[in-house]
């Protein structure tokens, strides 16, 4: 793996630690049964749902995705609060900050899109599959020579009217603090003269949902489902506007400020610092740049 990967300074000791309200071991592990069972539908009716969506149109294929997403989040015993309506065009770029793996079905129960993620996700067990047929987009992540490949693929789904979603961060941190935005992804609005939908997500209370460091699935999984009132929050941001930025770094960084103006994070702590570059072996890496 490089070390030049994207890292946080967060740790699972550190940050992903639950000290509010707890759910009692028969409820948590009935919220993992029902979550997995809904993840495992969801596998299952993506073809039916594909058809659907070909024969009925975006909207409808939108709508049942938006459905499943809002049923997982709940099954794992989540509260969803969504601010916010989408604005401007459909094939716009959403770029969000990264907390955890929940991140990906709050997104697309409020945002449906061609996600992009790390190509290490279409091996894995039972979400691999269902990325892969849901049109995921998967970069190497520690191949810099392919990513041109994958910022032209994410620019002609835009060029197409697709939605893409992307977490610029390149990195899981624990809602915090948040990382830098990592310019590539941007490009791609660029070169399909695309608007940028920025998303903010934040979790109450902070610590149980993240994701960072090596943290492990199963470890995530039980403390969503044994925390007591976790509440998601997503965010919906006014859109960037195609041509409004000369280039993807002025782009990442409006993009960036966006999301850190509407952020009420809670005060630094010691660990808590932008970190542009550093050694992958000690960092949260979660997601591609």
């Amino acid at each position: 793996m490089s070390v030049w990967l994207p890292s946080a300074p967060c740790t699972p000791g550190g940050c992903a630690t639950h000290h509010g309200a707890a759910a009692d071991a028969f409820t948590a592990a009935a919220r993992l049964l029902a979550g997995t069972l809904t993840v495992l539908a969801g596998l299952l009716l993506t073809p039916a749902a594909v058809l659907l969506g070909a024969l009925l149109g975006t909207r409808v294929r939108d709508a049942m995705t938006r459905c499943w997403a809002r049923a997982v989040v709940r099954a794992f015993g989540v509260r969803i609060r969504i601010i916010g309506r989408p604005q401007g065009p459909r094939g716009a770029l959403v770029v969000a900050n990264h907390i955890s793996w929940l991140d990906i079905p709050l997104i697309a129960a409020a945002l449906p899109g061609r996600m992009l993620a790390k190509s290490e996700v279409r091996r894995w067990p039972v979400l691999g599959p269902l990325a892969a047929r849901g049109g995921t987009l998967f970069v190497e992540r520690d191949r810099l020579r392919t990513l041109p490949a994958t910022v032209r693929e994410m620019a002609s789904a835009l060029d197409s009217g697709a939605r893409v979603v992307a977490f610029p961060e390149g990195s899981t941190w624990c809602g915090r603090a948040q990382g830098r935005f990592r310019h590539a992804v941007f490009q791609a609005a660029l070169d399909a003269d695309a608007a940028v939908q920025p998303v903010r997500i934040s979790y109450l209370p902070t610590g149980a949902a993240a994701f960072v460091g090596e943290d492990s699935l199963v470890a995530s999984l039980w403390r969503v489902v044994a925390a007591g009132g976790l509440t998601a929050e997503v965010r919906l941001l006014p859109p960037i506007p195609a041509g409004s930025h000369p280039d993807r770094r002025s782009l990442a960084r409006a993009a960036q400020r966006a999301v850190e103006r509407d952020s009420a994070y809670l005060p630094s702590l010691s660990v808590h610092h932008f970190v542009n570059s550093s050694s992958a072996a000690a960092s949260s890496v979660r997601t591609p740049s």
